[in-house]
């Protein structure tokens, strides 16, 4: 390992710990070059700025809920992926509260870590994946947004709240009340005629790319108008 690299290393693992003990407010540029025996500027040409500090440190404890949220093997149901996709993500954010408040509770628009990226694409193979299954009530980017916005609420109300009272129901009834308003019945069972009818034209929507090479531009922007008003009456 090259000696950038461990100075590197050394202090996003300093900034990493006045975090989880401090809060965002202890970790200044005196105190992570204290604590990582560096010069400030060294932390400047490093990560640029101390914002480019903490988006590094959020990425780099986000990696790891990264890769347990990819490495795994699908299930059968695309709507079980969803239910173990959001417990992990209150799991999470309940376990690294401090790098949860940098990633989603302090939102730069157009500036998003690449790890908060990241895990939108993530979310949006879920939620196609039920799409393509025709188990979709409403659009892709609706569902994610609702999923989203529902996730991080949990997480905040939770991590306001002392260890102890806590309610362990909190979030399993949210994911369950947020599934049954976003996807349809079971598979075997008839969902009415118009969320039917909505589902499908949701399924066909999230396939669309894979035949947008034998439409017009023009043909491919009216289907895809035709088919968000159908989907956003939902």
């Amino acid at each position: 390992m090259d000696e950038r690299a461990t100075t590197r290393e050394r202090i996003m693992s300093a900034a990493a710990a006045l975090l989880a003990e401090g809060g965002r407010d202890a970790v200044s540029t005196r105190s992570v070059s204290r604590a990582a025996a560096v010069q400030p500027p060294t932390i400047y040409r490093q990560f640029g700025d101390m914002q480019g500090l903490l988006d590094a440190v959020a990425a780099e404890g986000f990696a790891d809920y990264l890769h347990r949220k990819t490495d795994r093997a699908r299930a059968a149901d695309p709507i079980e992926d969803l239910r173990w996709g959001w417990d992990l993500h209150i799991e999470f954010g309940v376990a690294h509260p401090e790098i949860y408040q940098l990633m989603f509770a302090q939102p730069r628009p157009g500036a998003e870590p690449e790890a908060v990226k990241e895990s939108f694409n993530v979310l949006r193979g879920l939620v196609s994946r039920v799409a393509e299954a025709g188990r979709l009530k409403v659009g892709v980017e609706r569902a994610m947004l609702m999923i989203h916005a529902a996730g991080c609420g949990v997480v905040l109300t939770l991590n306001a709240m002392p260890p102890e009272a806590r309610d362990a129901d909190l979030s399993p009834r949210t994911r369950e009340a947020l599934l049954a308003a976003i996807t349809t019945a079971e598979p075997g069972e008839s969902p009415a005629e118009e969320r039917r009818a909505i589902a499908r034209t949701v399924a066909f929507k999230a396939v669309l790319p894979e035949i947008e090479e034998i439409l017009t531009p023009g043909e491919r922007i009216l289907l895809t108008e035709l088919l968000d008003r159908i989907t956003q009456s939902a």
